[in-house]
Parts: C-alpha cells; structure tokens; sequence
C-alpha cells in the first residue's frame, strides 16, 4: 500500500479483473448469436475459423449477382462489337485517306544550307545609266 501524497497526477485506483468473466469473449458470442439467430440448432454446431466471414461473403455475391443480374457482361461486349463496327466503318477508311494523302504528296525543295566559305556571286547593276551616273 503507498503512502499518501499531494503531488499526484490521479487517484487511485482500483483495478479488478474479475475471474470467470472475459468482456471480449462476450462481445464475440454476442455478435455470434446476432449472425446466428436464435435457433437451438445452430448453438450445437461448433464454431469453425472464418466460418461467419464466408457465410457473410457469399451473401454479399449472392445480393450483388441478383441485383446486376447475367445480361451486364453480353452488354459489354454487344458496345464492344458496336464500336468496333464503327471505327472500322467510319474511321478506319478516314484514317487510311489521310495517311495515304500525305504519303503521296511531294517532297519540297531542300534549302541550301549557308555557307559563309563559298564565294559571292556579284550581280550587275540594272539601275546604271549608259553614262554611269546613278538615280
């Protein structure tokens, strides 16, 4: 037992953990039950690892299957089909012209490069007059 002091943060306290009692061992036979139901049957079947996780994943795809229903993936692939009827009818010929436009179109006249080395051309002057003097 401590001493008394006034410089405590807290009081004391008292902690008991009783013996025959588990609060987490309760609160799963209590979820258990509430998955369960209340039928006397199910409390003779043993608990087996993962069996409440499976039975809640397959009522999960059982609800998700019902509500798509089977016609979700034949819709798919009759747009898909649709599409591709599309592109090949209305774009693939556009694509095929562009291409084929540009292909054959002629190349232009490549540019001489300057070259500061080669000579100059000199260029008579049409502007002279026949007794040389200039306007």
């Amino acid at each position: 037992m401590g001493f008394f002091t006034p410089y405590k943060k807290h009081a004391n306290r008292f902690e008991y953990a009783p013996r025959f009692f588990d609060p987490e061992k309760e609160r799963r036979e209590q979820r258990r039950r509430e998955l369960r139901g209340s039928d006397s049957q199910s409390d003779e079947i043993p608990y087996e690892p993962g069996q409440y996780l499976r039975t809640m994943r397959d009522a999960r795809r059982e609800r998700s299957n019902v509500r798509k229903g089977a016609s979700a993936p034949k819709m798919v692939i009759f747009l898909g089909v649709v599409l591709l009827v599309l592109f090949v009818y209305i774009l693939w010929p556009r694509l095929v012209a562009t291409f084929s436009k540009a292909h054959s179109t002629p190349k232009t006249e490549e540019i001489e490069e300057f070259n500061p080395y080669t000579p100059i051309t000199i260029v008579p002057n049409d502007y002279e007059e026949e007794n040389g003097v200039q306007n």
